[in-house]
């Protein structure tokens, strides 16, 4: 399934996104009635709630669809991020061995972990505000893992069955605060440096995380193109790693890294500027769209 959040009544309601439009999970379970009551209506509970929640959503929604008077028109809709709650953000840097050969550095012999703050977080169709005082801000096409049961210690043969499901991320960058010292932080989670979306995708529909097309556009103009594949360490081995030293909660995030082509590498710099719009698109996940403003 493709699931969204989008804005009503002043919070972030769940929809599932079909051929016909956007059911609006909580106005069907209310029509419809009976046990889709049980149905959750809001992202982070439907993810908490992993197969079950996910079962009875999919019979609701086979229903609903059906029906034109609970469908939404998705270019009516103001998107949310499609992840809402994480306890947990993290990324991996130099993930890919193009991109760690573009930016000069070390191929990496153990994953290398970096976090965001919730507050990063942006949904498709939102303004990204450059920060202020930064004259170097770079975009990121990522596939990020939604976690979707508590792990602990898991084993890579294992790692995937944790899965919830897999979005589109852009990692924003403001290069010129990241390199002020020896921590990425400042320069990676300011305010909506994380657009996640539009939809997250079930694990159901994304049979192999490592053979995915993964893009990146300015203004229409390519700027990346790669695939999963190409990464170091794969979704599973980064899942548990992770698992190693912190328990991963249902709705985690891991934006799992980006491949050659970023502003940073190329001579002259094309660094992003107000008025850019920046699309992120990794196959089977939708393209998710984000303009650039002046702070």
């Amino acid at each position: 399934m493709r699931l969204l959040t989008f804005e009503k009544e002043g919070r972030l309601a769940l929809g599932v996104s079909v051929e016909s439009g956007v059911v609006d999970v909580g106005n069907a379970r209310q029509k419809l009635g009976g046990t889709v009551q049980e149905v959750p209506d809001e992202m982070h509970a439907l993810i908490a709630g992993g197969n079950a929640a996910l079962k009875r959503l999919k019979a609701l929604v086979e229903r609903a669809a059906e029906d034109e008077g609970l469908l939404l028109r998705e270019e009516e809709i103001r998107f949310g991020p499609c992840v809402t709650a994480p306890e947990k953000i993290l990324c991996i840097g130099l993930n890919y061995e193009r991109h760690a050969r573009e930016t000069g550095a070390k191929l990496p012999e153990e994953p290398v972990l970096f976090s965001k703050f919730n507050s990063a977080l942006a949904a498709h169709g939102e303004p990204v505000p450059i920060p202020p005082g930064t004259g170097q801000m770079d975009y990121e096409a990522e596939l990020a893992v939604v976690i979707g049961r508590q792990a602990r210690h898991v084993g890579e043969d294992e790692a995937l069955d944790y899965v919830f499901g897999y979005c589109n991320a852009n990692d924003v960058s403001a290069r010129d605060l990241q390199m002020l010292s020896g921590q990425w932080l400042l320069g990676k989670t300011p305010d909506k440096f994380l657009p996640l979306g539009p939809y997250l995708v079930t694990a159901d529909e994304v049979p192999d995380p490592q053979a995915l097309a993964i893009a990146a556009y300015v203004n229409g103009e390519q700027r990346q193109s790669s695939t999963t594949g190409d990464m170091i360490f794969t979704v599973a081995q980064v899942i548990s790693y992770a698992s190693r030293y912190m328990t991963l909660q249902p709705g985690d995030v891991i934006s799992t890294g980006t491949p050659e082509g970023v502003a940073l590498a190329m001579d002259p710099q094309p660094w992003l500027q107000p008025g850019d719009e920046v699309v992120i698109e990794v196959q089977s996940l939708g393209r998710l769209h984000n303009n650039i403003v002046a702070s």
